[in-house]
């Protein structure tokens, strides 16, 4: 690297200025002019302050911050928010490692994953502080020690999973929960005669038929449908670090039907769901002209299933889960779903996989028929 960008002022693509350090500006690409100085009595609660303070606008979902805002809280309950942080030693984190690992859940204890997104998150802040000039040196997380993380299950059906439960299974397999297709036309049924506004069938039905999360729901706007080429771009966040992507999703007969009657009837603002009056229910009861809120979207999901038989589908996630089910089950080849769906993870993969029964066949049969 020092070489690269020694020929790089030399070429003059890279220029020096004046008085800095030049090891420092070498080694950093140009980026310091002079050798960071850690400041010695940077708190914990500090540094979390100063990096969302400086978060430029539109880098993390707000799912992320929240979500990045709860490890902080965990990390200040056991290390203390005035714990110096350039202090911070793997003895430190080991120790947090184990004390996190021991407390209590609905489920048991803290899980092994869950801890290792602590971790990462404090990782992610500490270089952001190293990077600022705030804190010097490497994260120290090498060689720690974790509790053995439990694989997720993979996705079942209802009956599966009541039959489990019924053996004193835990309640929460109903995250694992996927509809058979004929179970899903039932519940988008259901969805259609009990929901309160016209907003809600149709952004179901997308949901159930493209396999959308429910911020790319919120996200999505009219521009997005293309009924010539009959094709759904969904708009992501996630999955290329650092820049907005998309996804391209062939729009099916059922929901060209389902659109085509929304945007009849469509408001006529940017967003695909929405509503012209105030939303009530929700903690920021406000026209949804400017987008639905996370919270909206969740009110308005259990709405037309609470009381019901289908309020065991805990969220917007099932009917992804059930989409991508779907798909597995009737032997669509895993490129093309992850291509619709996005997905990246192998463990992500994997809870799908027993759903292949050609593919799985067609193995079996290659060594024994």
């Amino acid at each position: 690297r020092v070489e690269e960008n020694i020929s790089l002022i030399e070429s003059g693509r890279l220029q020096l200025p004046a008085g800095s350090d030049l090891m420092t500006f070498l080694l950093s690409d140009g980026k310091l002019n002079k050798k960071p100085v850690a400041k010695a009595s940077l708190t914990l609660s500090a540094l979390f302050t100063e990096f969302f303070d400086r978060l430029p606008a539109g880098t993390l979902e707000e799912t992320s911050i929240a979500t990045m805002k709860i490890h902080q809280g965990h990390l200040e309950r056991i290390l203390g928010k005035r714990f110096v942080v350039q202090g911070l030693s793997q003895d430190d984190l080991q120790r947090y490692v184990t004390k996190r690992s021991k407390q209590r859940t609905r489920n048991g204890t803290v899980a092994g994953t869950t801890i290792k997104k602590e971790i990462v998150t404090l990782g992610t802040v500490w270089k952001w502080g190293v990077g600022s000039g705030q804190l010097r040196g490497g994260f120290p997380n090498q060689n720690l020690k974790m509790p053995k993380a439990k694989e997720a299950p993979v996705f079942q059906t209802r009956d599966q999973i009541n039959r489990q439960i019924a053996g004193g299974a835990s309640l929460d397999l109903w995250d694992a929960l996927y509809l058979s297709m004929a179970e899903i036309e039932q519940l988008l049924e259901h969805v259609r005669i009990a929901a309160s506004l016209p907003f809600i069938y149709p952004m179901f039905a997308t949901a159930a038929y493209t396999g959308a999360r429910r911020s790319e729901l919120i996200r999505s706007q009219l521009s997005d449908i293309d009924l010539d080429e009959r094709v759904f771009t969904i708009r992501e966040k996630k999955r290329v670090r650092g820049s907005f992507s998309n996804r391209r999703v062939p729009i099916s007969k059922p929901l060209e039907t389902v659109l085509l009657k929304w945007l009849a009837v469509h408001p006529g603002t940017n967003f695909t769901f929405c509503h012209r009056e105030p939303i009530l229910h929700s903690r920021k009861s406000k026209p949804s002209t400017d987008g639905l809120t996370k919270d909206q979207a969740a009110h308005f999901f259990r709405q037309p299933l609470e009381g019901s038989e289908w309020s065991v589908v805990k969220g917007w996630h099932c009917l992804r889960h059930s989409f991508i089910s779907v798909c597995a089950s009737k032997g669509i080849d895993q490129r093309m779903i992850d291509e619709w769906v996005g997905h990246t993870s192998e463990a992500t993969r994997r809870r799908y996989r027993h759903l292949f029964p050609s593919s799985q066949r067609n193995a079996m049969a290659s060594l024994f028929d």
